[in-house]
């Protein structure tokens, strides 16, 4: 058997020998893509051609097209898009968090579109527009029967130009003509940013990684430490990632210059590529809490698995969501153009945190299946923990959310409580700050008897094992002549909406609060309002004040 050793001591005859039949054997497989490629194109265009001129009824050769481009990226990740001209914008604003229009999001509620939030300072409440409302026409166009998008489409226009927008209100019996001046809106990626009430924790949130979300995160970094910060809670939670530079640019934050972030791997050597801190950092000091769970990926995964690897930072929470995987946007003919999976990345550890395999369908189903337990790696970060690949980030310390329950999702669906927020903000004209606004015991009995009048159904574990009780009784012939029975333990078992409501009055309440908080103090106020509830926040402040050292030196021991 040749060792290695020995086979690099062959003369360089052979070295020679082996490139070049290594170059013969690259172009021959080259040359067979391309035949495969341009073969596959002709016979594409052909049957497309031949569809359109003999299909018996219209094709709509646009919508045609545009059905099998989609159904061709769907066999590889659903992170591979086509954007026609008409959506362009659509991937402009994931990139830039910024487009021209009113500035509130707006859903279908109940039949009916609705504005669902009005953005603090924005155009939609500087006009008076507030949550709840009601749209009857834009611009003099009955909105009824439109869909999400063509309403979007009918609120965004160039900054300055005015729109007028009908809107039905709560307590008012005519429809409301109100004139709303559009402006260039960017969606903060850091909606929140503040000292927390030991007074010497700063806290950030981040939600989303536009162009310009390192420049927001050093700004409120930088504004936290003149207000006597001694260490950092960056929450990651819900943020499902963006753009690799601005993840970068934040780990750059906190580590010294010339620190290895993260690396990509393509197919092509362009996307083989080593990314490391290129500027003198914030502060390499103070220490510093990531909050993650299981909607935290892509950029947010970089952040805070970059962060973990150099033993920076203690991560808390969930299990994130695992996409390792990274995107870069292609112009294509007609103004359109396709995002494409060009590299997999992996933090300074050498793992890739991609959880789901792509490349590997199932041959029934196609479905596409998690990273087998069998390949998942071990990995050391710098100080010497284990950290796993093929699984998301997942915590140094875990946090479990309490569940929501049944009623409660049945409220949240049904949009019951943003209904009851309505019709609170309607008849008080102020509340408490954002952090002391609480509902009154009898408030909330006054909730629960509107709510036991408005319609909203949800189901429970409990009522699904009797369903499936039900249908292998009718199948096997036992449920003939125990009608009575089934019905009585039936009336045991069903929801009991008002008991329900009572006894989940903790999670409802707060809930109610929240969104009842949102419409004085917006998305911020919310914020503010969850956190002295958030049990993740608790857990940063007990880590930072206790275990924080003994879980980077490896010594902390899990409970």
């Amino acid at each position: 058997m040749n060792s290695l050793s020995s086979f690099f001591k062959k003369p360089k005859r052979w070295i020679i020998s082996l490139c070049f039949v290594g170059v013969v054997a690259t172009s021959a497989t080259l040359t067979d893509e391309y035949f495969e490629i341009s073969k596959n194109i002709e016979i594409f265009t052909s049957l497309y051609k031949e569809l359109n001129i003999y299909y018996v009824d219209d094709t709509k050769p646009g919508t045609l097209m545009k059905t099998g481009i989609d159904a061709m990226l769907r066999s590889l990740d659903p992170y591979t898009v086509y954007y026609p001209e008409s959506k362009v914008e659509d991937a402009m604003f994931m990139q830039t968090g910024q487009y021209g229009g009113i500035g509130a999001s707006v859903n279908t509620i109940d039949g009916k579109i609705t504005i669902v939030e009005p953005y603090q300072n924005y155009a939609a409440v500087k006009a008076g527009l507030k949550a709840g409302d009601v749209i009857v026409s834009v611009a003099g166009k009955s909105v009824e029967g439109k869909t999400h998008d063509e309403i979007s489409d009918l609120l965004m226009g160039q900054p300055g130009s005015v729109v007028e927008v009908l809107v039905r209100r709560e307590g008012l019996v005519a429809p409301q003509s109100i004139k709303v001046t559009r402006e260039e809106i960017k969606i903060p990626d850091v909606p929140y940013f503040a000292m927390l009430n030991d007074g010497k924790t700063g806290y950030i949130q981040l939600t989303g990684f536009t162009q310009t979300a390192s420049q927001e995160v050093r700004s409120a970094f930088m504004d936290l430490k003149k207000k006597n910060m001694e260490r950092c809670v960056l929450d990651l939670r819900g943020n499902g990632g963006g753009l690799l530079r601005e993840a970068i640019s934040i780990v750059n934050f906190f580590v010294p210059k010339g620190t290895e972030i993260v690396r990509t791997k393509g197919k092509i050597d362009e996307w083989n590529k080593i990314y490391t801190a290129t500027v003198d950092p914030l502060d390499t000091e103070i220490p510093l809490v990531v909050l993650v769970d299981g909607m935290s990926a892509s950029a947010s995964e970089i952040v805070s698995g970059s962060l973990q690897d150099l033993d920076r930072a203690v991560v808390v929470g969930s299990e994130s969501f695992g996409k390792g995987l990274v995107q870069q946007t292609k112009d294509l003919a007609y103004n359109t153009l396709v995002k494409i999976t060009v590299a997999k990345y992996y933090t300074p550890s050498g793992r890739c945190i991609q959880r789901l395999d792509y490349s590997h369908r199932d041959d029934k189903d196609g479905q596409v299946k998690a990273v087998s337990d069998s390949l998942i790696k071990p990995f050391k970060t710098k100080g010497g923990r284990t950290v796993y690949d093929g699984r998301g980030i997942s915590p140094d310390i875990e946090v479990k959310d309490e569940e929501a329950s049944n009623v409660m999702m049945g409220l949240v669906n049904n949009w019951i409580g943003f209904h009851w927020a309505t019709k609170y903000a309607n008849s008080h004209a102020q509340i408490d700050s954002a952090d002391t606004f609480r509902l009154t015991d009898a408030e909330y009995s006054e909730f629960i008897n509107w709510a036991m009048t408005q319609k909203f159904e949800y189901n429970t574990a409990t009522e699904a094992v009797y369903k499936e009780l039900e249908r292998v009784a009718k199948n096997e012939m036992y449920y003939e002549g125990s009608e009575k029975e089934f019905a009585s333990l039936y009336a045991k078992i069903a929801p009991n909406k008002e008991q329900d409501l009572k006894k989940f009055k903790g999670q409802i309440k707060e809930y109610l609060e929240n969104e009842i908080v949102s419409r004085y103090y917006y998305q911020s106020g919310r914020i503010k309002a969850t956190l002295p509830q958030d049990p993740c926040i608790a857990k940063a402040i007990e880590t930072l004040n206790s275990s924080y050292s003994a879980v980077l030196n490896g010594t902390y021991s899990k409970k």
